[in-house]
């Protein structure tokens, strides 16, 4: 009952769950097919029940491939796939860094946190922050304080990393400015959490962005 009605159980798997699994996370595309070639090379049988029909060739060892099935356009059974072989702990650390953000970012997507998995901060924002309390910038809703802390946003990109360089460490109001490249998305709302857009209003949005 648990198969689709199209698949038949013709046996069971008694040890190598070990190979089970490396099969299971396999990484396959949208039809389900992996990206790298799985091959059984060769099956012993242990038992046989049944008698042999008349005429019965038994070949001394399994068929290789052809090679039709050989250029399948995918990745070679015997092919060694090492991302990380050669590279330094810091490449490697690096590399690890950013499948980790990449899955955070898809876990906020399906959370409804981020519009998109995809989704960067916008290249002509500057966010600026420790400024003095009096300086008149974003304030908190309920309070009505400031958070000394703002975003500025430019026209041209150009013009967004001039004011970064000129502008870090600068005294504004009796304090030491910080200013940095926006890492927010902030800006950008969509459909979640009671956001008003969806995430083809934001494609949308970047389209507009870039003319």
């Amino acid at each position: 009952d648990y198969l689709d009605g199209v698949h038949t159980v013709f046996g069971e798997v008694t040890e190598g769950m070990d190979v089970l699994k490396t099969i299971n996370e396999t990484f396959v595309d949208k039809d389900f097919i992996p990206y790298q070639d799985i091959r059984i090379n060769h099956t012993v049988i242990l038992d046989d029940p049944f008698d042999d029909p008349p005429g019965l060739c038994v070949p001394d060892r399994s068929p290789e491939p052809t090679k039709e099935q050989l250029d399948s356009g995918r990745i070679g059974a015997d092919e060694e796939i090492d991302e990380l072989k050669g590279r330094s702990a810091d490449e490697i650390e690096e590399v690890q860094a950013e499948k980790e953000a990449k899955t955070r970012a898809i876990l906020l997507e399906m959370m409804g946190d981020l519009p998109d998995a995809d989704i960067k901060p916008p290249e002509n924002v500057l966010f600026v922050c420790r400024l003095n309390p009096v300086t008149t910038v974003i304030r908190d809703w309920k309070t009505g304080e400031s958070l000394c802390y703002a975003f500025i946003e430019f026209e041209k990109e150009e013009d967004c990393e001039k004011a970064y360089l000129k502008m870090d460490n600068v005294l504004i109001d009796d304090r030491r400015i910080h200013v940095d490249f926006s890492q927010s998305v902030a800006k950008m709302k969509w459909k979640g959490k009671g956001g008003q857009y969806t995430k083809e209003d934001f494609k949308d949005y970047e389209k507009e962005c870039d003319k």
